[in-house]
């Protein structure tokens, strides 16, 4: 063995130890931490011929990487949908890597971690109260869950026309109907070959609405006089977190063949909270859903999982199938995740939402969404008593507003470039309805009202100096 590799093993634990305290320093200094920086540094540096070791190797991390490392799971990160890592899901995580596993087959000698994930997905689906005539796994993120989700959805319109796309390609035009997809949603379609212009926008609801328009969608079914199409609804558009009429669309199924899927990235977990399950009424019927644990579940960066309805199952292995390793053996027979899904290496990525299940439970989740959802309408009150506007309403976890009157439109983003610079919060630019303006997403576990307030201040402060 490489004499550097052998002193790190017989010194593992000491590496570890100093790994975990310099863990716990950035954690217990989260708050202090800037959510901006404009450090930088030369990454074209020599490769080491002997090796530094570990411990040498995390001196050097400390000095000139670590000041690149911004406090996006703190309790002031707002831009983009960020969540934060609970104590629970950071264990599940360093687990993960510690025991590495290939997270594949149910039933192999060569290891069955995939129970654990079978398990997550059924805590999973009593968290979301949803049935268990869906079949879900762990992707890297809410791009891969749509992914995964409108490949199936692919295969499935080629069915209707008696057609193999996943073996022959798209034979057929495909039919995508959608009012405000994610941008991520979009990419797919460019990545399945669909075109990532080839979708119908449906109207949105008249009043300040990013949801569906159901007359309109009604009409543009009728006129694709039979044709199956896909149709891409939302459960919490990004900018407002807008919801479409999942019961109204479940009416329209039974009238129509499409396929539905719900892009839930973060809205899904509306289910958990008696206050806003309504918002989510229905959604049981849809034939796949996306949902990013990464957010409002609260655990570390490239956990999301998809759902699919297990009556699809044929569909799923027909588009994702090994079907060139015989060593494999029959997907029907024997299930692995590398037959219906993109990646054929993929870690434990269930254990840190085990871990946060079991630690935390629904009450757990069921108080972060409530108090993300509280601290929105408090930020977004604030708002209106100082120099900003509502670009909408707060419907749930997302506060989308501007500076106020038109004559400030052209200093928006300049503001938020100042604010962003301060280190003391992080928002991102949006543009809506033909507004320049600014999104704030409330997910984290750690946000208060005093960081709220603390935010405020700041905001007051850098719009004073403009």
């Amino acid at each position: 063995m490489n004499s550097i590799l052998q002193h790190d093993l017989n010194n593992f634990e000491n590496i570890l130890e100093k790994t975990k305290q310099h863990g716990i320093d950035f954690l217990n200094n989260i708050e202090n931490i800037p959510t901006s920086n404009t450090y930088s540094i030369d990454p074209k540096t020599e490769l080491n011929e002997l090796g530094l070791g570990s411990i040498e190797a995390l001196k050097e991390f400390n000095e000139r990487l670590a000041p690149l490392m911004v406090s996006s799971p703190g309790p002031r990160y707002w831009g983009f949908v960020t969540g934060g890592s609970t104590p629970a899901s950071i264990v599940g995580d360093w687990l993960a890597t510690v025991y590495d596993q290939n997270t594949q087959a149910v039933k192999a000698q060569g290891g069955a971690s995939a129970l654990i994930e079978f398990e997550t997905i059924n805590l999973l689906l009593q968290l979301l109260e949803l049935p268990d005539t869906f079949l879900g796994g762990f992707v890297t993120g809410a791009t891969m869950s749509n992914f995964t989700s409108l490949a199936v959805a692919r295969q499935w319109i080629g069915k209707q026309f008696g057609k193999d796309f996943a073996k022959n390609g798209i034979s057929e035009t495909i039919h995508i109907l959608t009012a405000t997809p994610h941008s991520s949603s979009i990419k797919c379609l460019s990545l399945l070959g669909i075109g990532s212009q080839n979708y119908t926008t449906i109207k949105t609801i008249e009043g300040n609405r990013e949801a569906l328009d159901m007359a309109d969608l009604e009409e543009n079914i009728k006129k694709l006089n039979g044709k199956p199409f896909i149709l891409i609804s939302s459960a919490g558009t990004v900018n407002t977190a807008d919801f479409d009429d999942f019961e109204v669309i479940s009416k329209l199924k039974e009238k129509y063949n499409f396929w539905w899927h719900i892009d839930a990235a973060f809205g899904g977990f509306a289910a958990v909270s008696e206050k806003y399950e309504h918002l989510v009424q229905g959604w049981e019927g849809a034939d796949s859903i996306t949902i990013d644990c990464h957010k409002w579940l609260n655990v570390p960066y490239e956990s999301a999982f998809y759902l699919v309805k297990k009556k699809h199952i044929n569909l799923q292995i027909e588009t994702f199938q090994n079907s060139n390793a015989p060593y494999l053996g029959n997907p029907l027979e024997n299930f692995n995740y590398l037959n219906v899904l993109p990646e054929n290496s993929r870690r434990l990525r269930a254990l840190p939402v085990w871990f946060s299940l079991k630690a935390y439970g629904k009450d757990g989740f069921r108080d972060i969404i409530e108090n993300s959802t509280a601290l929105a309408l408090h930020f977004g009150n604030a708002l209106i008593e100082n120099d900003f506007e509502l670009l909408a309403p707060i419907r749930l976890n997302n506060v989308c507003f501007t500076l106020k009157g038109e004559h400030n439109q052209e200093k928006v983003s300049q503001f938020l470039s100042a604010l962003n610079d301060t280190g003391k919060v992080f928002m991102t630019p949006t543009v809506y309805q033909g507004k320049k303006g600014i999104r704030a997403s409330f997910v984290n576990w750690r946000t208060t009202e005093d960081d709220v307030k603390l935010v405020i201040e700041e905001m007051r402060e850098v719009l004073s100096e403009l």
